[in-house]
């Protein structure tokens, strides 16, 4: 979880954060199919994935506490869920107005490279931590315990991707699917990170968002596979001589 206290460090992270998405976004071309959408249609699209978002971020923190509307309002936050409630938002919102073709593609080089930018500001908050270590670049978050900079390495990570995104956008790799590899990635980063953060162990000693991140995974994969094998049957036969 993360709940803020160096308010001023965190806010300007996460505003830095907002500004490298939308300038990445402007300056990755559209799919013709979305720039020919109605200005409504696509304002939906970017409004439901904006309000999963924030629910999707906040419903942890939420659904953890004595039922409060002021704690919406609150600092308390999580990517993971973010990420499920903005992807599950944004597939509703198609379905409701019909469109029928892959969006995200555009958003995946933009979200990974805000998500590098944000985690900072959790780091100089001290929030997001992880467990005590006797490595040497264990860093003391105000408790007198040097401990993994989960932060940093998140940051470094979502970086990364940014990088693997970019030369399959180059490439022409994955098309239609670069979201869906980011997404099952970090879902997989995430589960294996979890084992390094004093987060609350439930069944079979996984945390909450190991299970979140395996739903993520699952989730990601199966529908990357029915899309696979939904375009796989619209190929007409080679005629047999």
């Amino acid at each position: 979880g993360c709940v803020v206290n160096g308010r001023w460090a965190y806010a300007a992270f996460m505003i830095a954060a907002g500004v490298v998405f939308l300038l990445l976004k402007q300056l990755i071309p559209s799919p013709k199919k979305y720039t020919a959408l109605p200005w409504n249609v696509r304002f939906c699209l970017a409004a439901g994935g904006l309000v999963g978002a924030v629910i999707g971020a906040k419903l942890p923190f939420v659904l953890s506490v004595e039922p409060d509307s002021s704690f919406w309002l609150a600092d308390g936050k999580t990517i993971t869920t973010g990420l499920i409630g903005a992807y599950i938002a944004v597939e509703l919102v198609k379905l409701l107005v019909g469109v029928t073709f892959k969006t995200g593609d555009r958003f995946a080089i933009p979200l990974a490279a805000a998500v590098a930018v944000g985690r900072w500001g959790c780091f100089y908050n001290g929030c997001c931590h992880g467990e005590p270590t006797n490595l040497p670049w264990g860093v003391d978050f105000g408790d007198g315990v040097p401990r993994h900079p989960t932060q940093i390495y998140e940051s470094a990570f979502h970086l990364l991707m940014a990088g693997v995104l970019t030369l399959c956008f180059v490439r022409g790799w994955f098309v239609t699917h670069r979201l869906q590899l980011y997404l099952i990635c970090y879902g997989l980063y995430r589960f294996g990170t979890e084992f390094i953060r004093p987060e609350v162990k439930l069944g079979l000693g996984l945390t909450y968002y190991q299970y979140t991140s395996a739903v993520i995974v699952l989730g990601c994969a199966l529908q990357w596979w029915w899309e696979a094998r939904q375009a796989k049957a619209k190929v007409p036969a080679e005629p047999v001589s």
